[in-house]
């Protein structure tokens, strides 16, 4: 299937020298919710905005549904909707009119019942006439998500849409994001809750200092990557752990009463049963053990440190 977004080797060298982005490679998938996670300064709000005609770009190529972001600008960018980190509204307008005015802006006939629906799954039909400039901080967060929306774009960048929002809004957001990718709205995504990623996108990308470093499914991801931990509940707290334990990768807890060992669930021989048989050598007694999973913002967090 052909991409709905393809870059190729894209560049941008800010006037200050700064080069944000450095031969960028990237598809994104039809229908597909994509995560783009890195650190502030990485390039993630720069290569949003050439894809979305508000950052001219460097060198290389970008195509929406097969047109150029360039050469074909209106039809590339009447396909994406935006919803940027910074609100941007129009202060003394009412919320149905700007909404219904950004419709029109993409040369969308109007289209009443559509900006109705848009504005209750918002929960902003009762503040409909309410100028923007009188709302909350929230409720401006939801206007700029329905500006985007307004022209029914395929395409829909949220870029750290939940920052600094209340709980309600980020559960209708998600609501929202599964009922557009239902009906098959590609959705890029870039957030610094990394939990919201993990629960969220089909695939995850990881960009540092301009360079895409990693593109992966995020299950797959999740198991190639992602390490186990085994936390023993000591009967009795250690001051230390013991010499004959030190060949073992080991962290005790600050009390005393925890010792985790953390293992590749994948290989073969995951040391767990060698390091309960020492333990008991050791004449190290405990009481309960579990184990956990590593989160994704573990993963990432040590993908970066790495690189």
């Amino acid at each position: 299937m052909q991409p709905v977004i393809s870059i190729e080797q894209l560049t941008k060298t800010y006037a200050s020298g700064h080069q944000a982005l450095k031969s960028i490679d990237l598809d994104i998938r039809r229908g597909e919710i994509f995560a783009l996670l890195g650190p502030n300064g990485a390039g993630k709000t720069t290569l949003i905005g050439i894809v979305c005609g508000i950052v001219n770009p460097g060198t290389g190529r970008v195509l929406v549904d097969g047109h150029d972001i360039v050469a074909d600008y209106r039809q590339a960018r009447s396909k994406i909707g935006l919803v940027p980190q910074e609100l941007y509204n129009e202060g003394f307008e009412s919320v149905w009119t700007t909404v219904r005015f950004s419709r029109g802006l993409f040369g969308k006939a109007p289209d009443d019942a559509y900006i109705e629906k848009l504005l209750r799954d918002l929960s902003l039909w009762d503040k409909k006439d309410a100028r923007i400039l009188d709302l909350s901080g929230g409720m401006k967060r939801r206007v700029m998500i329905a500006k985007a929306l307004s022209h029914e774009p395929s395409i829909l960048f949220l870029d750290e849409p939940t920052a600094g929002v209340d709980v309600e809004l980020r559960r209708d957001m998600w609501a929202m994001v599964h009922r557009l990718r239902e009906r098959g709205v590609t959705i890029i995504l870039t957030t610094h809750y990394i939990e919201e990623a993990e629960e969220m996108a089909d695939r995850i990308g990881v960009i540092r200092q301009g360079e895409i470093i990693l593109v992966e499914d995020k299950e797959r991801l999740m198991v190639q990557l992602g390490s186990k931990r085994l936390t023993l509940q000591l009967q009795q707290p250690l001051a230390q752990i013991p010499a004959g334990l030190a060949e073992y990768p080991l962290l005790l807890s600050a009390d005393g009463q925890q010792l985790a060992y953390t293992f590749d669930a994948h290989h073969e021989r995951t040391g767990i049963a060698e390091l309960l048989r020492r333990l008991g050598e050791q004449g190290i007694d405990f009481k309960d053990l579990q184990t956990s999973q590593s989160s994704l913002e573990e993963i990432v967090v040590n993908l970066l440190r790495a690189r």
